[in-house]
């Protein structure tokens, strides 16, 4: 009996650590803005952006298939020496894409939902596992795409989603487990505080980070992006030509 105990613990260990992987991520790195082929300088602040649109390349750098997840990447940086605090108007913000539809950014309860459903169809067990093992495996996995998608650290977040998926998987199971209660709650308050869109970006500070459009885009041509000085209440309209790539390394 405790030999076969023992090969149980092993099955499970691996099985956790298979799982805890799917979603490791490494630090993305970026270039100063100056150095985009669609820079612009917007009374002192300069900023830059590109899109991910190929399968493969946003896999690579979020760790997970994002993109099949239903999720869209935009990379945005600004340098910003303009004296003023600048916030992107999320409301006013669209990607174009070449056949001249306009997009506009992905929600984060929308978002949320999306990496939910991916992580049950493709990361999580059986729907009918419902002990608390197998709550805790759901809510790391959703820990850690949501630490992906904000920048938070990956075995933080991971250990975060664990804790509760495990408290309400005795009682859900598996892949119900982080749908309800305190998961979704702090994930949504993850995205909110951490996502670019919601950040004032202080005068002289250099900020980074992604916008989600809708996958269902498929390709990226213009991003429109509305940014606000909050001092003086003033509107910047900028378009960023997303064709160029940028030269990498």
């Amino acid at each position: 009996m405790k030999k076969y105990s023992r090969i149980l613990s092993v099955i499970v260990v691996l099985s956790m650590t298979a799982c805890a992987t799917s979603y490791q991520a490494k630090p993305l790195p970026f270039k100063m803005p100056s150095s985009y082929p669609n820079a612009q300088n917007v009374e002192g602040a300069v900023m830059g952006a590109r899109a991910y649109t190929g399968v493969k390349e946003a896999k690579e750098n979020f760790g997970f298939d994002v993109i099949n997840a239903g999720m869209m990447p935009l990379e945005v940086v600004i340098d910003n020496k303009s004296g003023h605090s600048l916030e992107i108007n999320a409301a006013q913000t669209f990607l174009e894409d070449r056949q001249g539809k306009i997009w506009p950014v992905l929600g984060r309860d929308l978002a949320y939902d999306r990496a939910t459903k991916y992580a049950q169809t493709k990361e999580t067990f059986s729907e009918g596992a419902r002990s608390g093992f197998f709550g805790a495996t759901a809510g790391a996995l959703l820990g850690a795409a949501v630490g992906v998608l904000t920048g938070e650290d990956v075995g933080r977040a991971a250990g975060k989603g664990a804790a509760a998926g495990g408290a309400g998987g005795a009682v859900l199971g598996g892949s119900q487990a982080y749908a309800y209660g305190d998961a979704r709650r702090e994930i949504i308050d993850d995205l909110k505080h951490k996502s670019l869109e919601t950040k004032p970006i202080q005068p002289n500070d250099l900020a980074y980070g992604f916008i989600f459009f809708p996958a269902e885009a498929k390709t990226a041509k213009t991003l429109r992006l509305q940014l606000t000085e909050k001092e003086t209440g003033k509107t910047h309209v900028i378009s960023f030509d997303l064709g160029q790539p940028v030269e990498q390394g």
